[in-house]
């Protein structure tokens, strides 16, 4: 289980790659963002990529704040798109398909894959607490 918290962080440092190249855009095209919708997601961006950081050395090192930053992070997640495996939909890009039916159907990919994130996440943390008892 080590090894698959390991993982986890691991896709989340391929995440804050992506959430940094978000942020640049944000920073540079904030004053065109018209709806407050956008506004909220962009504000609400930088103190995600922060939690994402902290969360990425708490589950690498094994360590409270890990978990605790990742339960705090996971609606956010949800709102923000910031998926563990949200690189997977930039594939048929990278492939030259355009075509929009891959987006929606990698998309719920990630969304389910998130779900099973919290999932295992969880249960380890329950058995670290069992073994520390």
């Amino acid at each position: 289980m080590r090894k698959l918290l390991r993982s986890f962080a691991f896709l989340d440092l391929i995440s804050l790659v992506f959430m940094s190249m978000q942020l640049w855009a944000i920073l540079k095209n904030y004053g065109n963002f018209s709806l407050l919708s956008e506004k909220v997601q962009g504000v609400l961006m930088f103190p995600m990529f922060i939690l994402v950081l902290v969360g990425t050395y708490g589950l690498f090192f094994i360590k409270k704040i890990g978990f605790i930053s990742y339960y705090i992070q996971f609606p956010f997640r949800l709102y923000l798109w910031v998926f563990s495996l949200g690189f997977i939909t930039l594939f048929p890009e990278a492939l030259g398909n355009y075509d929009d039916k891959w987006f929606s159907i990698l998309f719920k990919v990630c969304f389910v894959g998130e779900f099973v994130r919290l999932f295992l996440t969880v249960k380890f943390h329950y058995q670290l607490k069992a073994q520390s008892n």
